[in-house]
């Protein structure tokens, strides 16, 4: 968790405020990793405010259109790692799929054990946001969210859901975990909104 310690500068344009570069890929979650033998009864069920619920085996997930994304990301902890290579599904080939309405101004983005965050809908439908499987060319491993994890790159690296289930489209922004507990309800990293007061 990020108390306020001021941190040093990051070495160029492309590292907001106040972060560090690691060559390595920290691991930071909060609950216990879910490590899956198969993925015959794994599903991601797209709903909320949406012409079409849609419910997807990972087996269908995958014969959707690929995307390859290259893209720095920057924890909410203090690092940033450059030149990621993601491999997944766009959100907006998943959007596509559902048909948001109208009413639909935010997207919770629902992970294993309850767990949730919330971003705007532009934010989601950004053409850099995606579904991850697979980074820097191999699978994701369970720690870092295998079978699928959100990729949001824009904003601080929370936004992206390890162990994602579901994506919800609501008319509502409704705070999420980490947001309940005193994080920013948006979090951006060249902002430095960390915590609900920044």
């Amino acid at each position: 968790m990020y108390f306020g310690k001021a941190r040093k500068k990051g070495p160029s344009d492309r590292v907001p405020p106040n972060q560090n570069v690691t060559t390595s890929f920290p691991i930071l979650h909060y609950g216990n990793v879910p490590y899956y033998k198969h993925l015959d009864d794994w599903t991601l069920k797209i709903f909320g405010q949406v012409e079409n619920e849609v419910v997807l085996r990972y087996k269908e997930l995958m014969a959707l259109p690929q995307t390859t994304s290259g893209n720095d990301i920057h924890c909410v902890t203090g690092w940033s790692k450059l030149d990621n290579v993601w491999e997944g599904i766009s959100t907006q080939e998943l959007a596509r799929l559902a048909s948001p309405k109208e009413t639909a101004k935010y997207v919770i983005l629902h992970a294993e054990e309850n767990w949730t965050t919330n971003l705007p809908i532009e934010d989601f439908l950004k053409e850099t946001s995606l579904l991850a499987h697979s980074h820097n060319g191999a699978k994701l491993t369970p720690e870092h969210g295998y079978p699928l994890r959100a990729v949001i790159p824009h904003l601080y690296f929370w936004k992206s859901a390890k162990w994602i289930r579901g994506i919800e489209f609501s008319s509502e922004n409704k705070p999420g975990f980490w947001e309940e507990n005193g994080y920013h309800m948006y979090g951006d990293p060249w902002k430095e909104q960390r915590m609900t007061w920044d």
